[in-house]
């Protein structure tokens, strides 16, 4: 090559006035023509009938210059056109060859070094990027989350396993910008920043103009954005290389300087589609298509290198072909890597908390000082859980408690009384009333150290975002082959009861959508000592081995004293001693009758004693087990109280369509159970404010002439 007489150094800017230097931008060039090679040779893979996703960077690969302005150990949350910024990332960090990487993930390869084989996504542990699946703007809430996380756990003393000075960098679409779970992120995080909370956030927009097919309103990012109270906003365009870059170097320098969350907009186009199977000119003008392809990054970046002096023409596109080269041959060698083959080897991830260990960590909470172990005096399930916060937070340095309400007012039920002044407002303390940005928050929290403890207000609030624990914490073991867990226990108060308050949103039974979730713990305990007893084998769970935990507490029970009789006092309990435990899946026994076992859970417990206790006076002696575990359910446990009877009444709070009394009894039938079965629910109906509500939930009479109806059959 003939070196032009204005040819640059490598170590000189690419044009005047722009950081970004000539060695850089051919480094950022080759992560570009990279992303690009592996976009084409998805599609080729497809065509085989050996690829599986073909969702490709093309347009996007100015993000590489993100990657640039940052570090390799800042936590990245990418979205799916992150192609460039991925082979950016792993060059600066070395080891693995990236392209290898994606295209195994591409054939859905059980070599796949972070899912396994279990989706294509971003990510690889050892480059701080923590994947994420296609749910729309579903991983806005849990970046805000870890940023808020890594600054809190510093303050608190704890390993985030994060540098102290780390910014966390989310990356998503102007589409997803629209989206509630992203509207509600971003004003969360711009409510920390004005408020002047530390939050190291970069939220990168990278804007094609395009939500597959529907157009996106022009210039609503930048008007949405731009001048936002408490969020510095950057911009660029994403298709001229130096502009990227220096945008990004001056976004990430400022987050990183003044721990304050920023909005970088990257401008840039969408080329082959939106997917593979895609076809753009149905519903795209020629014109419009044409116009992006003159905007193509590479071209830019390619006349950027030529302005340069720093390559010729021919040896941009020499350079183009040994780039596709080595994708090519990465393309052969994994075409035929071994898929997943098992059902086993699909679910490992999804392995439930190891019994012993869970066992083995409650008696070091509750042996831990400061804990309230050994105390005799009867409890309410609101005092128990009280304490047993309390014994969490003394044990567990890393233990935060957050929600609506859960701060200085200790709660709308009074079960956080008193621990923020004596933990102190960095681990109790209250949030913006919106719950995805309070599940958002646990998501991220688990990832920097700390074990949190959200709590929903209700549980008819936590269906605005389950998709929260649903599409975010339940699946990131799963996605990532378990090299990142999410731990949290998700206190949830529930069910309905409720004397002289209430109507639907106060008391909800809707607890399938909790149930049908993989890997996700739901305890629902009833009584106090199981209340207590069961969030600390949730908390140990969580710790030790990262289980999304959601703790269904019953709010007509939290203040409830007497069980037959006014005054007797028998619902109350005492507190667990440091040898009591309650597993994972392990139900509880009350009585021995043998003429019928009565399955319950929740305020069905409180009902069923009262019936059996009616049911004994008639001379029908019944046994009673509390499920205690909606998930996974006590399967062993109600299969042999099942037999010690051969009649079983199946005493259901939640809905007869969808309700937990589906699954039990599938449970028995499954287990070989061939004695005779009924149930009892409440109606498929929302709850009724006042007395009405009492004609839809389930009642002790009712439970109490099902069971003799089932025994004289």
């Amino acid at each position: 090559m003939t070196v032009p007489a204005n040819a640059r150094a490598a170590s000189d800017p690419i044009r005047d006035g722009s950081a970004l230097t000539v060695r850089r931008c051919l480094e950022l060039f080759d992560a570009q023509l990279g992303s690009r090679h592996l976009d084409l040779a998805a599609r080729r893979l497809r065509a085989l009938g050996r690829g599986y996703y073909t969702i490709g960077s093309a347009g996007h690969e100015g993000n590489a210059a993100v990657a640039s302005a940052l570090r390799p150990t800042d936590p990245a949350l990418l979205h799916y056109r992150s192609g460039a910024f991925f082979l950016e990332r792993a060059r600066q960090a070395g080891g693995r060859d990236p392209v290898r990487d994606v295209l195994l993930g591409v054939v859905a390869a059980a070599a796949d070094p972070i899912s396994g084989g279990r989706h294509k996504v971003f990510g690889r542990h050892d480059l701080s990027v923590i994947p994420q699946t296609s749910t729309i703007a579903s991983h806005l809430p849990r970046a805000v989350g870890l940023a808020f996380a890594v600054e809190r756990a510093g303050r608190l003393g704890v390993d985030s396993g994060w540098p102290a000075d780390a910014v966390t960098v989310c990356s998503f679409g102007d589409a997803s910008a629209n989206h509630s779970t992203a509207v509600g992120a971003i004003n969360a995080a711009a409510n920390l920043g004005y408020r002047g909370l530390p939050l190291a956030l970069l939220l990168v927009c990278e804007d094609n103009g395009l939500g597959i097919s529907v157009p996106s309103t022009p210039g609503w990012i930048a008007a949405a954005y731009s001048g936002r109270a408490g969020l510095e906003y950057f911009a660029a365009d994403g298709c001229d290389l130096a502009d990227a870059h220096d945008a990004a170097v001056r976004a990430a320098e400022w987050v990183r300087v003044h721990r304050r969350p920023a909005f970088l907009h990257l401008s840039v186009v969408r080329l082959l589609g939106h997917a593979g199977s895609d076809v753009e000119s149905a519903y795209r003008a020629p014109a419009a298509i044409a116009a992006d392809l003159d905007r193509d990054p590479l071209i830019g970046t390619a006349r950027l290198l030529v302005a340069a002096g720093a390559l010729s023409p021919d040896q941009v596109l020499a350079r183009y072909d040994s780039v596709r080269e080595r994708v090519e041959r990465a393309e052969r060698a994994v075409a035929g890597a071994s898929p997943l083959r098992t059902r086993a080897e699909v679910v490992a991830p999804l392995a439930g908390p190891a019994p012993a260990v869970v066992a083995g960590h409650v008696r070091h909470l509750r042996e831990s000082p400061g804990t309230a172990t050994g105390s005799n005096e009867p409890l309410t399930v609101a005092r128990a859980l009280n304490r047993a916060l309390a014994d969490v937070l003394a044990a567990e340095p890393g233990a935060i408690v957050f929600g609506e309400d859960v701060g200085r007012k200790g709660g709308v039920y009074g079960v956080t009384r008193g621990l923020a002044d004596r933990f102190g407002s960095a681990r109790v303390f209250d949030t913006l009333l919106d719950e995805q940005a309070i599940l958002g928050l646990a998501a991220g929290a688990g990832l920097a150290g700390l074990l949190p403890i959200p709590e929903i207000q209700y549980l008819a609030y936590l269906h605005n975002a389950e998709d929260q624990i649903r599409g975010e914490a339940a699946t990131l073991g799963f996605f990532s082959a378990g090299q990142y867990r999410n731990p949290m226990v998700v206190r949830v108060a529930g069910y309905g009861y409720q004397e002289g308050f209430g109507g639907h949103f106060h008391n909800d039974d809707a607890v399938a959508v909790l149930r049908d979730v993989p890997g996700v713990v739901v305890a629902s305990p009833a009584r106090p000592d199981d209340a207590a007893a069961m969030l600390h084998t949730c908390a140990a769970a969580a710790r030790t081995s990262g289980a999304v935990c959601v703790f269904l507490e019953p709010i007509a029970r939290y203040h409830t004293r007497d069980l037959y009789e006014p005054g007797d006092g028998a619902w109350l309990a005492r507190y667990p001693d440091a040898e009591a435990h309650a597993p994972v899946g392990a139900g509880r026994t009350y009585g021995d009758g043998a003429d019928l076992t009565v399955v319950t859970f929740g305020n069905g417990l409180f009902l069923s004693l009262r019936a059996v206790e009616r049911l004994a006076r008639k001379g029908i002696r019944a046994r009673i087990l509390d499920l205690r575990w909606l998930a996974p359910l006590p399967v062993d446990d109600l299969l042999r109280e099942a037999r010690a009877t051969g009649r079983v009444l199946v005493a259901d709070e939640t809905r007869a369509s969808g309700g937990v009394s589906e699954g039990v009894l599938a449970a028995l039938v499954d287990g070989g159970f061939t004695g005779a079965m009924a149930r009892v629910a409440s109606a498929d109906s929302f709850v009724p404010l006042g007395d009405a509500a009492r004609l839809v939930l389930l009642t002790e009479h009712q439970i109490e002439a099902a069971a003799i109806d089932l025994v004289r059959r």
